[in-house]
């Protein structure tokens, strides 16, 4: 099928055309768009399964360090009891301190003061320009 010039066409023709080639390409640029994210969801739960993985490997080495210390301090001449009970101290102490500073981050959260103050402001004007 071969196009009539562009002269040839009225303005409507035109506008028409026009209009078909802009939905046609928001389509493919949709469709483009849906490719490109299913690939990126793809990466991301490889990536996400690997960072479990390795979490949980990372979990497992904790625990046989642990282990490996207390057998140390068993090594040195403690008793087994005292030798594990000094590395769950020690992690007990990690714990606190941890939760701690997550307690002083949490507690300087302002919860969006600058958004809620502008958003006050606009209801205020809003309300002044609906009076006047």
């Amino acid at each position: 099928m071969t196009r009539p010039n562009v002269e040839d066409q009225s303005l409507g023709e035109l506008v028409a055309a026009a209009t078909g080639n802009v939905q046609k390409l928001v389509r493919a640029e949709l469709e483009l768009a849906k490719l490109e994210l299913k690939a990126d969801a793809k990466k991301a739960a490889i990536g996400g399964g690997l960072f479990a993985i390795a979490g949980l490997i990372a979990g497992v080495i904790v625990i046989l360090m642990s282990i490996s210390f207390a057998y140390m301090l068993v090594g040195l001449g403690m008793w087994h009891w005292a030798a594990f009970a000094v590395v769950s101290g020690l992690y007990l102490l990690l714990a606190a301190v941890l939760i701690l500073v997550g307690w002083l981050r949490i507690r300087k959260i302002d919860g969006a003061k600058r958004t809620r103050q502008t958003l006050q402001d606009g209801v205020k004007m809003l309300k002044r320009s609906r009076d006047h």
